[in-house]
């Protein structure tokens, strides 16, 4: 493996856990959010996933400690990103915001540097559209909590060569992920899929079917899912599911991306899962 320096642009759950993949892998990382708090909680994010390592026996206490040297904040993206070789955008889900970042990531991070976004739904062709380097823009989307969800999926889109899904293969791999190539299309694979199954739980909740709790049984015990879809969207957040609905139920259409008015007004309310407290469930961490 070639040592890298990363920027992770976005200190949310998601961006902490990709800050988290790469400073484990030994390469010197960035972390960036606009937001000074929230870069703090980041930060602080980082290293407790660092520490629940150990605890876990899972890392090592002096791999950790060298882990944790690697990471440093930033406060704009032309720190973050000035000489790094890799550049992650994860910030919100949304078209308009993720251009600017990841135009403004072109501009300081290395010419050759590999660009990516996690984004669960949006397409990558047309976030790459305006870039001066198209080609070197892919999809990264990893999964929620990122230390432990072992996917990561590699979308490709038309100005996408060879080479370039080579190395996002190779930093995938780097970063102990096992990867899968997917077209650039509306939801890619797993949020198509996942989303599907999401709604349909929360239709049944809203339909009085049966709790969530035993909504959530019935995929954990019937159909061997380590969690529940309830559950597993209070961990990605409500307001994601709803954003991610949204996009694929305006470009591909089908009643099965509709999000339910339960989800509509979870969302309006805070209800947004275990960042906000409660949800599904309720939240005590």
């Amino acid at each position: 493996m070639t040592p890298r320096t990363a920027a992770v642009l976005g200190a949310g759950v998601m961006g902490a856990g990709i800050a988290h993949a790469c400073v484990t892998a030994g390469w010197p990382t960035a972390l960036y959010d606009a937001d000074p708090a929230a870069r703090d909680r980041g930060l602080a994010r980082v290293r407790e996933l660092l520490d629940g390592g150990v605890a876990r026996g899972k890392l090592g206490a002096e791999a950790a400690a060298a882990a944790a040297v690697l990471l440093r904040s930033a406060s704009s993206i032309r720190e973050a990103c000035r000489g790094a070789d890799f550049a992650i955008e994860a910030v919100v889900e949304d078209p308009d915001v993720k251009r600017e970042v990841l135009a403004q990531a072109s501009d300081w991070a290395a010419p050759e540097a590999l660009l990516a976004t996690n984004t669960s739904a949006l397409p990558v062709g047309a976030l790459a559209a305006d870039l001066p380097r198209p080609g070197r823009l892919v999809g990264l989307h990893f999964f929620n909590p990122v230390p432990v969800m072992r996917l990561v999926e590699i979308v490709v889109h038309d100005a996408v060569d060879a080479g370039t899904l080579a190395e996002a293969r190779a930093v995938v791999a780097d970063l102990g992920k096992e990867a899968i190539v997917v077209r650039d299309t509306p939801g890619f694979a797993s949020s198509r899929l996942g989303i599907v199954l999401g709604l349909e739980a929360i239709r049944m909740l809203e339909q009085g079917v049966a709790s969530a709790a035993d909504i959530d049984q019935a995929m954990v015990l019937g159909y061997n899912h380590p969690m529940g879809p309830l559950r597993l969207t209070d961990l990605v957040g409500l307001d994601v599911r709803l954003r991610v609905a949204d996009v694929l139920h305006r470009e591909l259409g089908g009643e099965q991306y509709r999000a339910p008015d339960l989800l509509r007004r979870m969302v309006s309310e805070g209800q947004l899962g275990r960042k906000s407290g409660i949800g599904f469930y309720h939240w005590d961490d």
